[in-house]
């Protein structure tokens, strides 16, 4: 579970980030970014590391290749303390990308592992969104 001081820090991160890309306020946008950054590389070094705050990190990671590799740590993470929720939004949020960039055979198989993850938690509307975009891609 993440800490709620933690917890409380990213989400209003975010909502600053979301803030200032919607002003189109890139300086802004920028110091936020390594705001966040600054507290996951803290977060990893003294015990209080959590696969959310890398989620969160790469959600707003504008190069689609970096945002692929922060995932993949925050997938690890989350793995790791066997968060099927964080497992299933993190593996999602890959396949979108995944597909963006034209790799669908990646983007299926992370698709499909958010499913299987998504079988373990009680969020029926995000198993519907997965199940939705298996069938637009061709998989049911």
């Amino acid at each position: 579970m993440i800490n709620t001081k933690i917890h409380q820090s990213i989400y209003v991160l975010a909502e600053k980030l979301l803030e200032a890309d919607s002003k189109g306020d890139q300086a802004e946008f920028d110091a936020l970014y390594a705001e966040l950054q600054a507290v996951c590389t803290d977060n990893e070094s003294n015990g209080k590391d959590h696969p959310e705050q890398w989620e969160t990190l790469a959600d707003f990671t504008a190069d689609l290749e970096e945002a692929l590799v922060i995932y993949a740590k925050a997938l690890h993470k989350a793995t790791a303390v066997n968060s099927k929720d964080h497992m299933a939004s993190i593996s999602f949020s890959m396949a979108e990308l995944q597909h963006e960039l034209g790799r669908q055979d990646a983007a299926i198989e992370s698709l499909k592992f958010a499913k299987t993850c998504a079988n373990k938690i009680a969020d029926k509307a995000f198993k519907t969104e997965i199940n939705a975009l298996l069938t637009k891609w061709g998989v049911a």
